[in-house]
C-alpha cells in the first residue's frame, strides 16, 4: 500500500481531543498508509481526565513505546513523510528545540527535522512565557510548523468536534494531506 507514512505523538498537554480527531482523520484518509503512534508517559492519563479515548483500532496504526529508542521513528532510514505532535507540551517543545532526545517523541522529532521532513507542533498552553516563545521560534526557524491549538470561529462551529476540526484541518494540510476544509469566502 503506497501512501503517506505519518508519525503522531501525543504528549501530556491538555487537548487530547485534537489528537483523537487527528487520528480519526488519518485512519480514514486514503492518502495515509501508516500512522506511527507514540504516547508520552502522561498522555493517556490526561486523555482519561478529559474524557477522551485515544485507543485506535486500525491496521494502519502501529503504536510504539516512548522508551523504545530502537523503534522505526527513531531512525532517518525509516523514511517517514511527516510528524505531528498534538497536543504538544512546552516540555516537549523545549526538548526538541534544544536537541535533547531523551525519549522516542523527542528523538523522532529530531529525526524529522534533520531529514527535512514536515514537523507540525500543536502547543496547547496559555499564556506563553518568553521561554516558550523562544523555543517555538527555534522550532519554526528549523522548519517546523507551529499551529497553536487556537480554534477559529469563521465556519461557525456548533460542536466541540467542529471547533476542534478547525485546527485538525490545518494540521492535516501541513502534513501533506488533501482534505476538505473551511475556506474563507466560499
Amino acid at each position: 500500500m503506497e501512501g503517506l507514512r505519518i508519525i503522531v505523538a501525543v504528549s501530556g498537554a491538555s487537548g487530547s481531543v485534537y489528537a483523537r480527531r487527528l487520528l480519526d482523520a488519518l485512519v480514514a484518509s486514503a492518502e495515509v498508509a501508516e500512522v506511527a503512534l507514540i504516547f508520552s508517559s502522561h498522555a493517556r492519563a490526561v486523555a482519561e481526565q478529559e474524557g477522551v479515548c485515544l485507543e485506535v483500532e486500525s491496521p494502519k496504526v502501529r503504536i510504539y513505546d516512548n522508551d523504545d529508542m530502537f523503534a522505526p521513528p527513531a531512525s532517518g532510514s525509516a523514511d517517514y513523510d511527516a510528524m505531528a505532535i498534538v497536543p504538544c507540551s512546552m516540555g516537549v517543545v523545549g526538548r526538541v528545540a534544544s536537541g535533547v532526545s531523551i525519549d522516542l517523541i523527542s528523538r523522532a522529532a529530531d529525526v524529522v527535522l534533520k531529514e527535512r521532513a514536515r514537523l507540525v507542533v500543536v502547543p496547547r498552553e496559555a499564556p506563553l512565557s518568553t521561554i516558550h516563545l523562544r523555543n517555538l521560534t527555534t522550532l519554526s526557524e528549523c522548519g517546523a510548523v507551529v499551529i497553536p491549538a487556537s480554534p477559529s470561529f469563521y465556519s461557525r462551529p456548533a460542536t466541540i468536534e467542529e471547533l476542534t476540526d478547525t485546527i485538525v484541518e490545518r494540521v492535516l494540510k501541513h502534513l501533506g494531506l488533501h482534505t476538505p476544509h473551511y475556506q474563507w469566502g466560499k
